[in-house]
């Protein structure tokens, strides 16, 4: 995948898993889930295929509202998004933008979200 700022992490659970794990993680620590979209389905829904992926739409408007408005960009990537994937080769993986991309494309003066990070860790461990 290696898309620019993307991290990808490798996952020992299944796709399926992967997004209820992290979402379960989430959940605990108050952040919303707005969405979660299968999109292998979504394509074989209009007669396609895809690999097994999910895409997990998140976050925090408590955190994410002040950003907002201090670096009105940064709308353009939040909520927050995470995306498991299945590779050709069967493995899974979990995509995310990395806050310090975050930080370069909005020009921030932080990287934000890096809290995150370990909840993406623990998901997929």
């Amino acid at each position: 995948m290696s898309a620019d700022g993307a991290v990808e992490i490798p996952s020992k659970y299944s796709v399926q898993e992967t997004i209820d794990r992290l979402s379960s993680l989430l959940t605990s620590k108050g952040v919303k889930i707005f969405a979660r979209i299968d999109q292998a389905a979504e394509a074989q829904a209009v007669g396609l295929s895809m690999p097994n992926t999910q895409l997990l739409i998140f976050g925090d408007p408590r955190a994410g509202t002040p950003l907002m408005r201090r670096y009105p960009s940064i709308a353009l990537d939040l909520p927050l998004k995470a995306l498991a994937w299945e590779s050709a080769d069967g493995k899974v993986w979990l995509s995310y933008n990395s806050p310090d991309f975050l930080m370069r494309r909005h020009h921030l003066e932080s990287p934000p979200f890096k809290a995150v990070e370990a909840i993406f860790s623990a998901a997929t461990r």
